[in-house]
């Protein structure tokens, strides 16, 4: 009888739980950080995080793209556009259905904008669609527009973004050259928002924010209140949750089992309420998508529906 693929594959997998690393990777049960650089996206990086650990506990020719029969479990729960940076945090084993939970709080992101152009994607990676004067526009008045965009505001989202119509990302139709209206606008909350550097036409702000936040709107709404216009140039995000970029983020070179075993923040004990809601039906569905600070579409990931504003940060289950 001739050997399959699959069969190939599972003798792999055999040997390398022989081997022991399989095993203490298949025992991660928690929350890391990583640092995602600037050009893939949060659902590439995560596939060559999943190679490397795959590779390093001893699985021959690991496919982290393929879901089926695959040994290791692992997702992440803040999904980043491609041109941004910053913290991805990663949940593996039972960490990716604590994600949400181990989440709550706030987000950071220091951005750098470009005064006088505007895209049709709100970031540098779009088409420029509007060019405006930015002359008449100073450093006091700059700051002082800051303050009516801080606290609980009203937002709306941008058209490419991770949320749908029709069960269709709007990012994805809008490449397919389909019409999309603009989403109404809702409540988000800014807890901070704070000039670092004004030279124009680029300036650079850090922002602390709540969950559906875009910070794409928020500096083309900034650029609109002064007259003008504008777009992020970079985005780098800081923090998410607990998590910071000084202090968490596992760069490239340290995605190993003994780093990240290091790193590994523990799924707390599940209360009663957890255990039952364990029991009922999953609810996730399966989309295209994968970008930071509220995706535009691209790469195939799973979200989790039924947490609010999810935009931002999909739960992407691999």
């Amino acid at each position: 009888m001739p050997v399959t693929s699959s069969s190939r594959a599972a003798i792999a997998i055999s040997m390398a739980i022989q081997n022991g690393s399989l095993s203490k990777l298949q025992s991660f049960n928690g929350i890391f950080a990583i640092y995602k650089k600037q050009g893939p996206t949060s659902a590439d990086v995560l596939n060559t995080l999943k190679k490397a650990l795959l590779k390093e506990a001893g699985v021959a020719n690991p496919n982290p793209r393929k879901r089926n029969k695959q040994p290791l479990k692992i997702g992440h729960g803040g999904t980043l556009d491609s041109n941004a940076s910053g913290v991805l945090v990663v949940g593996i084993g039972e960490g990716t259905k604590m994600l949400t939970t181990m989440l709550a709080g706030s987000k950071k992101y220091r951005a750098v904008g470009e005064l006088g152009k505007a895209t049709d994607t709100l970031d540098v990676t779009g088409n420029v669609v509007e060019e405006k004067s930015y002359d008449h526009i100073t450093k006091e008045a700059f700051e002082e527009k800051l303050k009516q965009f801080t606290g609980e505001i009203m937002q709306v989202p941008p058209l490419y973004s991770a949320l749908k119509k029709d069960g269709k990302r709007m990012s994805v139709l809008l490449k397919q050259g389909q019409e999309v209206e603009a989403k109404p606008a809702r409540p988000v909350t800014v807890y901070s928002l704070s000039l670092q550097d004004f030279s124009p036409p680029y300036f650079t702000i850090d922002v602390e924010c709540g969950g559906g936040f875009y910070v794409r709107s928020l500096v083309d709404d900034l650029a609109k209140a002064l007259s003008s216009c504008a777009h992020i140039k970079e985005l780098t995000r800081t923090k998410q949750g607990q998590f910071t970029l000084e202090e968490h983020a596992l760069k490239e070179d340290r995605w190993t089992l003994t780093d990240i075993s290091q790193a590994l923040q523990p799924c707390p004990n599940p209360s009663g309420q957890q255990k039952n809601a364990k029991k009922a039906k999953s609810n996730v569905s399966c989309s295209y998508y994968g970008s930071l600070n509220g995706g535009r579409g691209g790469q195939n990931s799973h979200t989790e529906r039924g947490s609010a504003h999810r935009d931002e940060e999909d739960i992407y289950l691999h």
